[in-house]
């Protein structure tokens, strides 16, 4: 079976731990974690994590349903690139020394839809949001001028199915009362 870059999004309680019963669950199966954020989520008191793997999509529908196995996991779903919105945040720290007017550094950060952020005696702090290869084409470019310091950040991901999390965490209370009854 081909492997495919999937994001998992997991919605949770928040609870001391969870995230390294997680992570666990992809070691056991030996699938590394490309990216992993964690955030509130626009329901108060769920947290959402966003996971990408390149895996089967076997493997995937196994790992959700081991994911939801846990206590604290109230739902989990996974996506392929085209069925979701996300991008990646990226600093640069590089020196200032650049900025002279000669070099085409301004340049180079204007077409890229980057933006400076802060500028110190002896460095600059550049950020741009877009996908991974767009802010690694930005750190590319921007070697020859000193970079100090990057970062990028894990993903985030908005789903395009309009399915909204209420809706399921209503279904689930359902399930539970029809179950009770």
């Amino acid at each position: 079976m081909k492997k495919h870059k999937y994001t998992i999004t997991i919605f949770t309680e928040n609870f001391i731990g969870l995230l390294s019963r997680i992570t666990l669950i992809f070691t056991r199966r030996h699938i590394n974690i490309e990216s992993i954020t964690v955030s509130e989520s626009e329901v108060k008191g769920v947290h959402r994590y966003t996971v990408v793997v390149k895996i089967t999509e076997e493997q995937v529908k196994r790992v959700v349903k081991q994911i939801e196995k846990q206590v604290e996991a109230l739902k989990a779903f996974y996506y392929r690139d085209d069925e979701t919105i996300h991008q990646e945040i990226a600093l640069y720290k590089v020196s200032t020394k650049f900025l002279d007017g000669k070099h085409n550094l301004e340049f180079v950060i204007r077409t890229h839809q980057a933006r400076i952020l802060s500028v110190e005696n002896k460095y600059m702090v550049i950020e741009k949001t877009g996908h991974k290869s767009e802010t690694q084409e930005l750190l590319e470019l921007l070697q020859p001028f000193g970079v100090l310091e990057f970062v990028r950040s894990g993903r985030v991901s908005i789903s395009k199915p309009m399915k909204e999390l209420s809706e399921y965490l209503n279904e689930m209370e359902e399930e539970l009362q029809s179950q009770r009854a």
